[in-house]
């Protein structure tokens, strides 16, 4: 089995070695010029090391990944497509971007990669307005006989404005596990968009499929989002295909936050969105384990609007950030990356059981992906409340809300925990079970204050004690499951 190029010395034993020496000397280089940036950098590893990260949505790259950020690929504008830049001089980054596009092709079984989007949302403005080209401009072109927007008179350019923002989209509610990119007023998605949510049955917490056909048929949207940030469940994507299909919606899938349960085929079958989604999205970073930045898969109908995605959404893409990606993406094809998804998995189950044997209520009852979402108000507790005592014992989690939140979406009731990150650092089951033993110490130990609104709904108490051993508690896993082992700064 390959190494796993975090959690050990791979490739060889001076791997760690030549790291600790690169990153040495790149601080070097930066204390020169301002030594307080220098020294947050290095304050942020000890942080990262010394504490326990369970934010669902962060994890740990490798110092390939992190090393090759840094390079004069940063200096570089490449605006336009590989092979078909506004500027000159652009051969290397031709070479980086078809790379990435390769690896990120192979590994998810798909068509067609646009690797160039910064973020998550960036991704997904680029699969919206994609679709918007494919299914809205291009046939009102073709009805105009013209053949290129700029073609238009001035009533027929105000027309097609009209149509392309009068279109409607369908996407899971936030306090189900959504996202506010899936066509929320506060993101830029919701102003675009006319959108309605669908949720979860309100007795179980999973997915029900039939009334999103319903829903779908009552609002025929043109687009159906699937995918989550906060749902502990599998999708079946094969079903969402059939409802959209019914209904004429292009499928889209953001699978931001499971994208390394596909690539490592933890996700398989109707479970991986890849083969049923017209246009999948996701970022680079989270499971996948990569940059921090996104990529959009789409199948050949969408790919030439897709790779319009500079200048059509995007700025100048990030030439050292595409190359990676491509290394992150070439790591994430080794087996000892699929023997890492499956103990992401592995672990939130344990995560999931060591919370249900301790009597927490989870939402959906247990996991089945990389996310356990615990309802804090057995507790007495808010979200905000329980995030921040956590926080005050050296566990990272972020509050989240849960279906139906009498707390709304600031103070919430729940907190969303995830595995990727503490599995990478090698942390195995009975690992995750003292974890979630010692989350309950700290939330069992942790009073509201009496006022049960407004901002007392943050303010709580912590016993005496309780940080402490936990922290100490903490310090022993840590120990015994080094972040970046060997490398010494």
């Amino acid at each position: 089995m390959t190494a796993d190029p975090v959690t050990s010395h791979a490739p060889g034993a001076e791997y760690a070695e030549t790291a600790s020496a690169a990153y040495r000397a790149a601080l070097q280089v930066i204390e020169s010029v301002e030594p307080r940036i220098a020294a947050a950098t290095r304050k942020e590893l000890a942080d990262q090391r010394d504490s326990l990260k369970l934010i669902a949505s962060e994890n740990y790259a490798s110092p390939a990944v992190l090393l090759t950020m840094g390079s004069w690929f940063s200096d570089k504008y490449a605006e336009g497509t590989i092979g078909h830049r506004f500027y000159a001089g652009c051969q290397n980054v031709d070479t980086v971007e078809s790379l990435a596009a390769e690896h990120a092709r192979e590994l998810f079984g798909a068509p067609y990669a646009y690797v160039q989007p910064h973020s998550g949302i960036d991704a997904n403005l680029v699969a919206f307005w994609a679709i918007l080209a494919t299914r809205v401009e291009a046939p009102e072109l073709a009805n105009l006989g013209a053949k290129h927007v700029n073609d238009l008179s001035e009533a027929d350019w105000e027309t097609l404005r009209n149509k392309l923002g009068n279109q409607r989209l369908l996407g899971m509610s936030l306090d189900a596990g959504g996202h506010l990119t899936h066509g929320f007023r506060p993101n830029i998605s919701g102003k675009m968009f006319h959108q309605r949510s669908y949720g979860t049955d309100p007795h179980t917490g999973f997915l029900d499929y039939d009334a999103v056909a319903k829903a779908a048929r009552e609002f025929k949207p043109l687009i159906i989002v699937a995918g989550y940030s906060a749902y502990p469940r599998r999708v079946n994507f094969a079903t969402m295909r059939e409802i959209a299909d019914e209904v004429g919606a292009t499928l889209m899938v953001d699978m931001a936050h499971f994208a390394g349960l596909v690539a490592g085929k933890v996700f398989t079958g109707d479970e991986d969105p890849v083969p049923h989604a017209h246009v999948t999205t996701t970022t680079t970073h989270k499971s996948l384990r990569g940059p921090r930045g996104g990529m959009v898969l789409a199948q050949p109908e969408y790919s030439d609007a897709v790779d319009k995605g500079c200048p059509m959404v995007l700025g100048g893409p990030l030439s050292h950030v595409m190359a990676a990606k491509a290394v992150a993406l070439a790591e994430a094809r080794q087996p000892a990356f699929q023997a890492y998804a499956r103990r992401v998995a592995d672990n939130a189950q344990a995560l999931a059981d060591g919370f249900l044997k301790r009597d927490a209520n989870l939402v959906t009852g247990g996991t089945d992906n990389h996310i356990v979402l615990l309802d804090v108000t057995s507790f007495g507790l808010t979200g905000r409340q329980a995030e921040s005592a956590l926080l005050d014992a050296g566990i990272v989690t972020n509050r989240n809300s849960v279906p139906a939140d009498p707390n709304g979406a600031w103070y919430t009731s729940g907190i969303r925990l995830g595995t990727p990150a503490l599995t990478t650092r090698g942390f195995g089951p009975d690992d995750f079970d003292r974890v979630a033993e010692l989350i309950v110490d700290v939330l069992s130990n942790t009073t509201p204050t009496q006022a049960s609104s407004g901002p007392s709904k943050a303010k709580y108490t912590l016993a005496d004690g309780t940080a402490e051993r936990v922290h100490a508690a903490s310090a022993e896993l840590l120990e015994a499951n080094p972040l970046y082992p060997g490398l010494t700064l």
